[in-house]
């Protein structure tokens, strides 16, 4: 199915669902309406009996609308991220007793590409095991460098920044990378690294 083709069957189907739901609003008990199932029998979308209740059609129509956007989604991550240019960042903690991350920010060959400021919510998400996908976007195959900086409250309660900077070779294949922070028990410091995926 091409792009445009799933755009006109996404649009029709959310403004079938509009119609219904204002419909049934309007305390309309009937089914849908005759011209509205032979429009959907003409897209070749139609699937919903005339003889059901009107809250079944809804819900049908909900589901279809989100598994057509699901595959819209997917359609739209192909087209702007195709595998050969692929590239993400992803961010992950491990312990986080010497460490309390308050914000990060990533660079790509001295271009700021993404940064984000932590809740106590998001930063005990990470600590439980959680992993943030900070960026994806397009890259050129060739040599980079990415550059991350840390801020959060280090040992002793005090401010800390740090980073972590490493070269890179994206090739033909997506390019996946993680900074990662770590706690080290023998310096009592955390570490942070950047960790290229195979």
């Amino acid at each position: 199915m091409n792009y445009k083709n799933s755009l006109a069957h996404a649009l029709f189907l959310i403004l079938l669902l509009l119609s219904v739901m204002a419909r049934a609003e309007e305390g309309a008990e009937d089914a849908v309406p005759a011209d509205a199932m032979q429009l959907a029998d003409d897209a070749g979308m139609a699937s919903v009996d005339p003889d059901t209740p009107i809250v079944d059609q809804v819900q049908s129509l909900k589901q279809k609308a989100i598994e057509l956007n699901r595959d819209l989604f997917i359609l739209e991550e192909d087209l702007l991220f195709p595998a050969s240019t692929q590239f993400v960042v992803f961010l992950s903690v491990d312990v986080g007793e010497f460490f309390q991350l308050d914000a990060v920010e990533v660079k790509i060959d001295g271009e700021t590409v993404a940064s984000h400021l932590y809740t106590q919510r998001q930063a005990k998400a990470l600590y439980k095991g959680g992993m943030q996908r900070l960026h994806i976007g397009n890259l050129k195959t060739g040599e980079h460098e990415i550059t991350a900086f840390f801020t959060g409250v280090g040992p002793d309660n005090r401010d800390y920044k740090r980073g972590a900077t490493q070269k890179f070779a994206k090739g033909s294949d997506i390019k996946t990378l993680e900074l990662r922070i770590t706690d080290s028990t023998k310096k009592y410091q955390p570490e942070f690294t950047v960790v290229e995926w195979e």
